[in-house]
């Protein structure tokens, strides 16, 4: 009988995960794991070779290291259900000139619901994974808040996340560094995972060129987008481009054209097929609009309360005023910020506290 239940941990075969199945089962869980299979590489029409948590070197990884540790390992296929929903919104959200952020919606409408469902089917009360952040209570409710690790905390992608999540979900990385992860994982044999890479591309574009995938995906995209206008601030035609869903808020490299000066994408008007470049200072905004908001520390998020609001994964983040408006929350910055996407999520932290979060609308 297990100490203190019994726990499936999500295994992709890399250092973290691995060194999660590890403590899990040292701390006295009865551990199970599961390997999630959620893309195929071969139908991605990438160049890059097949690597990352769904490949079957990594699959096998998972496995080797369950055997090691006697306990049972599964594999459970979810691309269908993954691709209809992060591929298909990836793909929808460019087409209609926004920038997605995948992984957030993978890890809180794909991942968490196939763990718990698998977890239910397997009589796990918990699940663990591998991430960085902690898992803290108040006001009797459980909410995210950072890692120790500020270097790896992964606190920004998981504001999605349900009580009832939460409540079942563990973190044993929390508390610690990456270096000690890798260390441990080297003290316990496993010399050559202790030494694997980390890969930052999103899973499903393994070449990190998603204007490649959106071509491939939707079938005659680059020949209805070409040739569309870009233009300054002031609505003067300044060059061609090659179609506004192969452009992100902010970007400065890659637009293909030279302008003698450094010019930004400030906004998408996606049923123009137009692209408007502007000047550094151009990108800044005092506010932004936020909707699909899911409250963690409090039940609702207080109205007019402060917060350091974070608008992009590696953003430090700037203290705001929040207002509950309807069903979203108005946000405005109390210094200016530069480069807010629609389609990028917002989260809002009280120190390290997340108090929620949501999806990018707009700005002002």
């Amino acid at each position: 009988m297990s100490k203190h239940g019994r726990v499936l941990v999500a295994m992709s075969g890399g250092i973290d995960s691995t060194v999660t199945a590890m403590l899990m089962h040292e701390q006295g869980y009865e551990v199970v794991g599961i390997t999630m299979k959620t893309w195929d590489y071969a139908n991605s029409g990438g160049n890059k070779k097949e690597t990352g948590c769904c490949s079957l070197d990594s699959i096998n990884d998972a496995r080797k290291v369950s055997v090691d540790m006697g306990f049972h390992h599964f594999i459970v296929d979810i691309r269908e259900e993954f691709g209809d929903y992060v591929i298909d919104n990836f793909v929808d959200e460019y087409i209609a000139g926004r920038t997605p952020n995948p992984c957030v919606l993978c890890n809180t409408h794909i991942k968490w619901s196939s763990l718990l469902k698998r977890a239910d089917a397997l009589d796990c009360e918990f699940i663990a994974t591998g991430h960085y952040a902690r898992i803290k209570e108040a006001n009797g409710r459980k909410f995210i808040a950072k890692a120790k690790d500020l270097n790896k905390d992964q606190s920004y992608v998981l504001w999605g996340l349900s009580q009832e999540c939460l409540d079942r979900s563990r973190f044993p990385l929390a508390e610690m560094t990456k270096p000690e992860v890798r260390k441990l994982c080297f003290d316990w044999g496993y010399t050559d995972l202790s030494k694997k890479g980390e890969s930052y591309e999103i899973c499903f574009v393994p070449d990190n060129d998603y204007r490649s995938f959106l071509k491939r995906r939707v079938e005659g995209l680059e020949e209805r987008v070409a040739g569309g206008d870009f233009i300054n601030t002031k609505g003067d035609i300044i060059g061609k481009h090659q179609g506004y869903p192969f452009y992100t808020i902010g970007q400065r490299r890659g637009l293909g054209v030279a302008f003698g000066e450094p010019m930004f994408v400030t906004e998408i008007q996606p049923k123009t097929n137009t692209v408007v470049l502007g000047k550094v200072e151009d990108l800044i905004r005092n506010g932004t609009v936020v909707g699909g908001v899911n409250a963690m520390k409090y039940e609702q998020i207080p109205d007019g309360v402060e917060a350091v609001t974070q608008i992009r994964y590696n953003d430090p983040g700037t203290l705001s005023v929040l207002s509950n408006e309807s069903d979203k929350i108005k946000v405005d910055f109390l210094a200016n910020v530069k480069g807010v996407a629609p389609g990028q999520s917002a989260v809002f932290y009280e120190g390290d506290d997340v108090i929620g979060g949501g999806i990018i609308h707009g700005s002002y």
